[in-house]
């Protein structure tokens, strides 16, 4: 997978438009579309991005009883997203819900399914605190990655630095999908467990999701190009 994720962290079309335009029109992406833009704009955000030729990945984190999650994901496979997510938290029949879900809504292609372990806002000291897991981060990483492996998804969403240990511990072809990617020279913001690019290729990481890098960047195509081919390199 050589295109980076754009997190399209807008909260309206307009500002997607505006941003999109920067881009040459034969420049397909691959966007996030998260919670802020979704739940402004609605699915119709989704479909429309899918027609210009973009894969969406729906970042909605869904995380319910079983049945709730099930009926969520039959409505939004029909939306021509390439890919969603739920939490691992939501256990084994919410996943495999989840799963049902999409592919019962789905007309063609079924989009890949993957669970959020701990977000990368996320430290050590956060999830013993306020989570009351007395295992350490990685070990519990590790175990939703599993359990999601077991439940039938496609991968997990992840920091880059719990790539290696999950691939370990569960198959080579399981997904992992890494937010928190930040370019040498840029702030970290409220992400806590962040790699380059290039680090992250070399980790193992399969899918990479860069937002405020690109976005929020004077020439969002040329910082865009960059990350792409740091990324595609390795």
């Amino acid at each position: 997978m050589n295109r980076p994720i754009i997190a399209l962290d807008f909260a309206e079309k307009e500002k997607v438009q505006l941003f999109l335009a920067k881009f040459p029109k034969y420049e397909f992406l691959y966007v996030k579309v998260g919670m802020e833009l979704f739940y402004q704009e609605g699915p119709d955000i989704v479909r429309w991005l899918h027609d210009l030729g973009h894969d969406v990945f729906l970042d909605l984190k869904l995380h319910d009883i079983p049945n709730t999650v099930e009926k969520a994901m039959k409505g939004l496979a029909n939306l021509g997203i390439s890919m969603t997510n739920v939490h691992a938290a939501g256990g084994k029949e919410m996943m495999t819900g989840a799963i049902a879900g999409l592919q019962a809504g789905s007309s063609k292609k079924v989009p890949k399914l993957l669970a959020v372990t701990q977000l990368t806002s996320t430290n050590q000291e956060q999830i013993q605190r306020e989570q009351g897991i007395l295992t350490s981060l990685e070990s519990s990483v590790i175990h939703y990655a599993q359990l999601a492996q077991q439940s039938g998804l496609a991968g997990v969403v992840c920091s880059a630095l719990e790539v290696l240990q999950i691939k370990a511990n569960t198959a080579q072809d399981f997904i992992c999908l890494t937010p928190g990617i930040r370019p040498v020279g840029t702030v970290m913001g409220d992400q806590k467990r962040v790699v380059t690019p290039g680090k992250a290729k070399r980790i193992g990481s399969d899918y990479i999701v860069v937002g405020r890098a690109i976005t929020n960047a004077v020439n969002p195509y040329e910082a865009y190009t960059k990350i792409k081919n740091e990324w595609k390199d390795g």
